[in-house]
């Protein structure tokens, strides 16, 4: 009777871990500078079947390691799929990535590795939602990063509106779509159609499993405002170190020591100060240096030192530094540390030359991440806004996703 209850168990607990959704996972230390994108410059691989998609990282250990990549499949919310690997790929992945090179004349080893896909081991066969893994030689889970696949069968268009919502009039973005789904044939739209709204490709606060409240023809609207609403936020803040000897309105001094150090100029508290645009990316990062050709390489790592002052607003919060650079992960590495003798929280984080975005946000001691706490929320923000429109008929097994629409609230209107 004991076997057959302990049986039982291992197997609700199967059940149990099989069943949970996807997440990505964040790198260990000495993995850094993940660069993923596909044809676009953005941070997140959005490509049509065939497309190429690119994956870039650096070993700061420079031991030459060998690293393997898997690729897995999954529903529109990210819930494993029933799928086998020969429905959705062709070729076989746990393969070896061979394209890497030692970094060139830096102060900071590095191995430089590269893959693209599709290569000419492994292509994809169907559109929908994808991770990809990487596992070092002892077979453990290094990082894992989403990306998507999509056919261009309906046209999206995606209208950025201030809330109507007079609660946060000043501070929310409501996100309306229309979907054209031209020769493509929908039997039952509210069963078949489902969309996803991201904010700068972050997945966290995704929108989900929204159903269209109007049908007109070939056409599903979606004019909600309180369902489909974000948060403004701010502006990110940015600095460059593309010169590792320069200073500039960001930076404060350079000091030379194991590494270069770019020190910071304290930032501000912005969260009651007026709404300023200046362009930003959204989060991102960009890998460039004038100290050599291939940045990829040649490249140096420095040590960038943030300063904030620290206010009751903050409290006895934690506070880190968050952006695209270590994928919106919360670690000891990005934490902020308050100095007695300054005044001020500060941290430092290595990162290799380039040009990033980046604010500031606070952790409870519950475990909530208020992400516009320090920088505030205003509906003027610019933010981009990706939708994904997966569809699935009666009998399939899978999401496909059927098209991808865009829109930036720089001119958001009423």
């Amino acid at each position: 009777m004991k076997y057959y209850s302990f049986l039982l168990f291992i197997i609700l607990v199967s059940f149990s871990t099989y069943a949970q959704n996807a997440v990505e996972k964040d790198a260990p230390n000495h993995i850094k500078s993940i660069v993923f994108k596909g044809p676009t410059e953005d941070q997140f691989p959005i490509a049509q079947l065939g497309d190429k998609i690119y994956l870039e990282f650096d070993d700061l250990t420079a031991s030459e390691e060998d690293y393997y990549y898997k690729i897995s499949y999954y529903n529109y919310d990210w819930s494993p799929s029933t799928l086998s690997k020969s429905q959705y790929l062709s070729g076989f992945d746990n393969l070896r990535i061979t394209n890497y090179e030692n970094s060139y004349n830096t102060l900071q080893a590095y191995s430089n590795y590269r893959l693209q896909i599709p290569n000419s081991s492994i292509s994809l066969k169907v559109s929908g939602n994808y991770m990809l893994e990487i596992y070092n030689s002892y077979n453990e889970l290094q990082f894992s990063r989403r990306f998507i696949i999509y056919k261009d069968a309906v046209a999206v268009g995606v209208s950025p509106k201030r809330t109507r919502d007079f609660e946060f009039l000043n501070q929310k973005q409501a996100i309306q779509i229309a979907i054209n789904a031209g020769n493509f044939q929908l039997i039952n739209p509210k069963k078949e159609v489902k969309v996803t709204i991201l904010k700068n490709y972050y997945w966290p606060t995704a929108i989900t499993n929204l159903k269209p409240q109007y049908t007109i023809g070939k056409e599903l609207l979606y004019k909600y405002d309180k369902e489909s609403s974000f948060f403004g936020g701010n502006e990110f803040l940015n600095f460059t170190t593309k010169d590792l000897r320069a200073t500039s309105t960001a930076i404060a001094r350079v000091e030379m020591k194991e590494l270069y150090n770019h020190y910071m100029y304290a930032d501000l508290i912005r969260a009651n100060e007026p709404y300023t645009y200046y362009p930003d990316i959204n989060g991102d990062f960009v890998i460039t240096t004038q100290q050599g050709e291939d940045a990829s390489r040649e490249a140096e790592y420095t040590n960038v030192h943030f300063k904030l002052p620290y206010t009751d607003i903050i409290g006895l919060n934690d506070v880190y530094v968050f952006g695209k650079f270590n994928n919106y992960a919360i670690t000891d590495e990005n934490k902020m540390t308050y100095n007695e003798k300054t005044g001020y929280l500060e941290a430092k984080i290595t990162l290799k030359q380039g040009f990033y975005n980046y604010k500031y946000v606070i952790k409870t001691d519950k475990g909530e991440l208020k992400q516009n706490a320090i920088g505030g929320n205003f509906h003027f923000t610019e933010n981009n806004y990706l939708v994904l429109v997966y569809y699935r008929n009666f009998g399939d097994q899978y999401d496909s996703v059927i098209g991808v629409g865009s829109g930036n609230s720089r001119n958001i209107t009423n």
